[in-house]
């Protein structure tokens, strides 16, 4: 575990002014991209002037795709978030009744996808990167090659500029060692800004979702006078019809299944979420000695009282870090002191939160009718004016629907 129990649901995060900080880079960034900055306005100047035989002579005739190399670390790994979307699933032509195989499917290549948040980014892209061709050959397998294509085509897409930097459109689109290094120093500059914005925290995500949108709009701009008009018509027929990948909503890897320790507050009440299936889930994790969960107590009651009836299930999961959080007894004692009336899993030995790679207490996960992890909140809900139990009622209101 390596965020634990504290004061504040962000840790040891620096005061706002690194953020601030964090913005002005950002801006200057942008600023940047947008009027060329005086080595690289050059650069698109020479670039914009070449006819358009000057790069990109020789080029393929059909994108032979290959696998993203996980040690190519400045091209996103989006293949995974696509695949899990439901606008990337209509696009594959995924029908109501190859839902659920597909999600089994998407369950068991990307089985250990809420742990992978924790591994250090050499391990993490290798282990996505082997998910990622499970999940093409799951494609190819249920749907054919055009449905196989049509994946890696949203996967360039969401890639963006970064695209150019894989080895099978460098080859294809001919782009010159000149090229190349006027996109490196490109994309260099965009991650020497988005290492500035502060990334910690409910809050901190959202900004850095928010950059990251902006600085893709950007390199997109950019790109697009780096390349010859002949690489720019030929890109465009890599990418199929156009979508706007970044819109895709927000869907994460279906929801480990519960560990059943065999230890529940109300032994009559046990939930396993196969069996939630059809109803939206408001599954927390806390435990029972920590400030920072109390504060969210009397809102997981409000949800279990107001929202069931609207098909909304709220289950806690109790995992210890003191030694009478790991006292079953005391366990049970506390939740019913507290008026708990949901279903509460003991988990003695820690087996659920390292399923779902929880590194803070409390933690919320919000789980769609048909098991995809949709968000999640760390710290808190209402810390220092947050409104995430309302955030997170409007979504699990609008899944339940």
């Amino acid at each position: 575990m390596n965020i634990t129990r504290q004061t504040s649901p962000l840790g040891k995060v620096r005061p706002s002014s690194s953020l601030a900080r964090g913005d002005a880079v950002l801006r200057r960034h942008l600023g940047w991209m947008a009027v060329g900055g005086v080595s690289l306005a050059s650069w698109v100047a020479r670039a914009a002037d070449e006819p358009a035989s000057a790069a990109g002579a020789g080029a393929g005739a059909v994108l032979r795709h290959r696998e993203l190399p996980a040690a190519l670390t400045r091209v996103p790994q989006t293949l995974l978030a696509i695949a899990h979307s439901e606008e990337g699933q209509r696009e594959l032509g995924v029908q109501a009744d190859t839902e659920a195989g597909f999600d089994e499917a998407l369950r068991k290549a990307a089985a250990g996808w809420m742990r992978w948040r924790n591994l250090p980014d050499p391990e993490q892209r290798e282990a996505i990167a082997r998910a990622e061709t499970a999940v093409v050959g799951e494609v190819r397998r249920r749907w054919g090659g055009v449905a196989a294509t049509r994946l890696r085509q949203l996967e360039l897409q969401g890639q963006g500029a970064r695209a150019f930097l894989r080895p099978e459109v460098v080859d294809h689109l001919a782009i010159t060692a000149e090229q190349r290094s006027k996109f490196d120093a490109l994309f260099q500059r965009s991650d020497q800004a988005l290492s500035q914005v502060r990334s910690v925290g409910n809050a901190g995500r959202a900004q850095r979702q928010a950059a990251m949108a902006r600085i893709r709009q950007g390199e997109s701009e950019v790109s697009k006078k780096l390349l010859s008009a002949g690489q720019q018509s030929r890109w465009l027929e890599c990418l199929g019809e156009v979508r706007d990948t970044f819109a895709f909503e927000r869907v994460l890897p279906m929801a480990p299944e519960l560990v059943d320790s065999g230890v529940w507050v109300d032994g009559g009440r046990k939930a396993r979420l196969v069996d939630l299936r059809g109803k939206v889930v408001l599954l927390h994790f806390y435990a029972f000695q920590c400030h920072n969960c109390h504060a969210n107590f009397d809102i997981y009651q409000r949800w279990n009282q107001t929202l069931r009836d609207q098909g909304i299930e709220v289950v806690g999961v109790q995992t210890p870090e003191t030694d009478a959080e790991r006292d079953a007894g005391k366990v049970v004692a506390a939740a019913k002191k507290a008026g708990f009336e949901f279903p509460v899993l003991v988990d003695l030995k820690s087996a659920n939160w390292e399923a779902w790679g929880t590194t803070m207490w409390p933690t919320v996960y919000v789980i769609d009718r048909r098991g995809y992890v949709r968000h999640w909140w760390m710290g808190e809900l209402r810390w220092k004016g947050a409104q995430g139990d309302q955030e997170i009622e409007r979504l699990a209101k609008r899944l339940s629907a």
